[in-house]
């Protein structure tokens, strides 16, 4: 299993889209916060499960209804570690460096 982490920047995007969704419907807030961590928690098993991105990157797709979240991540196979570098809703348009 490997070690799994969040660094700032994902968990401050997590906490932005809670934040939104907050605002009309808390249910819907908690609900997607415990989608999301409960989806990336699988990749202490799955590592590569993702999809490849730019350089050593890779991304989560986290579906819900019509929609969903992506997750940017990294998998240090040599540590056995995988870092969740960023999460964005699929309708923003990319991830912020």
């Amino acid at each position: 299993m490997a070690w799994l982490a969040w660094d700032e920047h994902a968990l401050d995007d997590l906490a932005r889209l809670a934040d939104f969704l907050a605002q009309n419907d808390p249910g819907a807030a908690e609900a997607t916060f415990n989608l999301i961590e409960n989806a990336v928690a699988l990749l202490a098993d799955h590592p590569l499960v993702g999809r490849g991105a730019a350089g050593e990157l890779r991304e989560l797709v986290i579906s819900r209804g019509h929609t969903g979240y992506v997750a940017l991540y990294e998998y240090h196979p040599a540590y056995d570690r995988v870092i969740v570098r960023a999460i964005r809703h699929q309708r923003e348009a990319g991830f912020e460096d």
